[in-house]
């Protein structure tokens, strides 16, 4: 039975290491289709990438360079914004998002929210979740390293401060943990996307028939709050609410 464990666990790393050896060598191959201006080849290698399960905040930038110069600007803002919840903090990436946005029809002011709720979320875009779980890390072996000193030490006064020092060490802790729990919650249950529709008309309400409510083009950011069927209730950030169709749109 042990053999049978270990033939399968090799069997499976080596598929992994395989899979991920072909992705870099197409991403190459994408790479060089983009440098040479033949932007659809380009698309097309990415996106077989993308189908392999692989990806990067390089592999969306580059692909949504590719839709870009392609004109497809709906496409490159999906992609520059999968980039950039990959890697929240890279400039480029947000450099060539901010340009990408300039080119949509529609120009839309975020409803104002309140203090605590931009400041709580201006908290969380700080660090990236990696780096929220490397700090976790950090104040979690500082804890232990104060309680190990506490235990260890013969002098009072040295386990007095480890103990004030842990007990910082404890607060900071559980802080750090309740801001990369909440990074992880909200990257996984992300629930904005991009339509990529040229142009379409919110419903009222889930049907064909239902009263127009506004019209929106291709590239614009929405919030999707509810879905019935075919249809999705969405939310722009100026607080319009309306139904569309989930042809209209690909999810972040």
């Amino acid at each position: 039975m042990r053999k049978i464990v270990i033939v399968l666990f090799s069997i499976i790393s080596f598929s992994q290491i395989a899979a991920q050896a072909e992705a870099e060598n197409l991403l190459q191959q994408g790479n060089t289709f983009y440098q040479s201006g033949q932007f659809e080849q380009a698309i097309e290698v990415y996106e077989k990438i993308i189908s392999l399960d692989y990806e990067s905040p390089a592999l969306y930038y580059n692909l949504g360079n590719s839709y870009f110069r392609s004109e497809k600007l709906g496409l490159a803002i999906l992609n520059f914004e999968k980039a950039l919840k990959l890697d929240p903090d890279d400039e480029d990436i947000q450099h060539n998002l901010n340009i990408a946005k300039t080119r949509t029809v529609d120009k839309i002011k975020e409803v104002p929210s309140l203090f605590v709720i931009e400041w709580w979320n201006s908290l969380l875009a700080i660090l990236s979740i990696n780096s929220w779980a490397i700090l976790l890390l950090l104040f979690y072996l500082l804890l232990l390293l104060s309680i190990g000193l506490y235990y260890m030490s013969r002098s009072v006064s040295i386990q007095r401060k480890a103990f004030y020092f842990g007990f910082i060490n404890l607060l900071v802790l559980f802080v750090v943990i309740i801001l990369f729990v909440s990074k992880v919650n909200r990257e996984a249950t992300s629930d904005y996307a991009i339509l990529l529709e040229p142009a379409i008309t919110a419903k009222q309400s889930p049907s064909e028939e239902s009263s127009d409510v506004f019209e929106i083009h291709e590239g614009v950011k929405i919030k999707v709050e509810e879905k019935f069927n075919e249809w999705s209730k969405i939310r722009l950030a100026d607080g319009k609410v309306g139904w569309l169709p989930n042809s209209s749109f690909q999810e972040i």
